[in-house]
């Protein structure tokens, strides 16, 4: 069964009812196409509608499925309402979670008479659990991140601006096969560290500070994500400690990755170790999510989580410690769920290194 397939079997679609979708990744994922325009589908039809730019392109990337091209100055919309039609469909499952409220009022104009119904995040749910080839693609993303890492050594030294560690990363990470960057880089050097999402400035590296960088190369349309956190020069004692204190709970928490394991009780683990060093209110984001078109995607290693891990699950682990004016720590890798427990698909080490 193909994704599409599988789509409309999840969604127990009728023969009233069609799947109109406009999220690029869910697009991406269900049809291999990466260019712009949206998806229809119902029970006979499946059918990429794009204008002039990416017919070839929709052609080539997804076979199986009709390219319908707009013309200039109709919406696509109109063309998805008029194939909906042409199928007896009254009723339009759509993404509710992203269409705006003028698209939506846009919509409505377009497809007069149509019922409108959620989606309810069916593809971002198929798209939880990996197969063999995305895996073996985050795999490849992760192996390109981890080189660009250990290339990163070699070059960065104290003196240097947090923008030049950055840029340096990100031009190895494309020059040696990303197709792009999974995200904005983050490199935060000593009291910058206390932003979980600091954004690289021209702030200079001293002797003995702390530098974190997270970062993730992207391949075959997907991603990597991973943190190490570097030191130039021996830190001050407090920084070894909370350095000691993330990565244990890092270490520990990876250890209970395992099928059947609660997200919710993973990430309470985490902060049992970091509350119990002192450092209770200095963790402040969920532990870990999960990694594959998108950087963020389900299931979720946090407070309020409901997801249980099963195998195929593709999720990070990245505790941290932040303190203002002083700086923080995180690392961070990206694991697998297997049928016995996990693989890290991050090989860098993990014990500080001090440069």
């Amino acid at each position: 069964m193909n994704r599409a397939e599988a789509l409309r079997a999840r969604a127990n679609l009728k023969k009233r009812e069609g799947i109109y979708v406009t999220k690029p990744s869910n697009m991406f994922y269900l049809t291999g196409y990466t260019g712009e325009g949206v998806l229809v589908l119902t029970d006979n039809c499946a059918a990429i509608v794009t204008d002039f730019r990416y017919t070839e392109q929709a052609a080539q990337q997804a076979p199986g499925f009709e390219v319908e091209m707009v013309e200039r100055g109709t919406l696509h919309a109109s063309v998805a309402w008029r194939l909906f039609q042409s199928e007896g469909v009254t009723d339009v499952l759509y993404e509710d979670d992203s269409v705006t409220v003028r698209d939506f009022t846009a919509l409505q104009k377009a497809m007069p008479g149509a019922v409108f119904r959620p989606l309810e995040g069916i593809p971002e749910d198929m798209r939880k659990v990996k197969d063999e080839g995305e895996i073996a693609r985050i795999r490849r993303a992760c192996a390109i991140s981890c080189e660009a890492f250990s290339e990163l050594l070699t070059f960065v030294r104290a003196g240097m601006t947090e923008k030049e560690a950055q840029l340096h990363l990100d031009y190895t990470m494309l020059s040696i096969g990303a197709d792009a960057l999974a995200f904005h880089t983050i490199a935060a050097a000593g009291e910058h560290g206390s932003l979980p999402h600091a954004v690289p400035s021209d702030r200079v590296i001293r002797e003995g500070e702390m530098l974190t960088l997270d970062f993730g190369a992207r391949k075959g349309g997907y991603d990597a994500d991973m943190t190490r956190t570097v030191a130039f020069g021996e830190p001050n004692a407090e920084m070894k400690r909370v350095y000691e204190t993330v990565l244990r709970a890092q270490l520990e928490c990876e250890a209970m990755l395992r099928p059947g394991a609660s997200c919710r009780e993973i990430d309470a683990h985490a902060r049992r170790v970091i509350d119990g060093a002192g450092y209770a209110g200095r963790f402040g984001h969920g532990l870990g999510h999960g990694v594959g078109i998108d950087i963020h995607e389900q299931p979720r290693l946090s407070t309020t989580s409901e997801d249980i891990l099963c195998p195929g699950h593709i999720v990070t682990v990245e505790p941290g410690i932040y303190i203002p004016g002083l700086g923080g720590v995180r690392i961070e890798d990206t694991c697998v769920i297997t049928e016995d427990g996990f693989e890290s698909l991050v090989t860098a080490p993990k014990e500080l290194l001090i440069l």
